[in-house]
């Protein structure tokens, strides 16, 4: 994979604003575990780019909804976030891990295609 490709998530700070360094590290190898994925499947270089931009926005919203419901501790914004992105999974019930959460949401994101259009 094109080294540019891994630019926009080792240098977005905002990707894990907020998250511990073990949900921070779980998020970050799963995204480029994903944009592996992408640049393999990718026509061109710049679609592959472009790809890879979606892919660290739904980072980023993922790394919100750890943050708010375990460190925030706040439900609601965390529900009303998973409803605007359209989040597939099961929302979580009760206070959890952050670890353990970030491990369960990439976990079923991997089961999906990645993201390579906003969803």
């Amino acid at each position: 994979m094109p080294s540019g490709l891994l630019s926009p998530i080792f240098e977005n700070d905002a990707l894990t604003r907020g998250l511990g360094d073990a949900e921070a590290r779980i998020l970050v190898e799963w995204v480029v575990e994903q944009a592996e994925m992408l640049a393999e499947r990718a026509g061109s270089e710049d679609e592959a780019g472009r790809a890879v931009k979606l892919l660290c926005g739904r980072a980023r919203a993922i790394g919100c909804f750890v943050r708010l419901w375990c460190a925030e501790e706040n439900a609601a914004a965390a529900y009303q976030l998973a409803a605007c992105e359209r989040f597939p999974w099961p929302l979580p019930t009760g206070l959890m891990d952050p670890c353990d959460l970030m491990h369960e949401i990439t976990s079923w994101e991997s089961g999906r295609e990645p993201a390579t259009s906003s969803q």
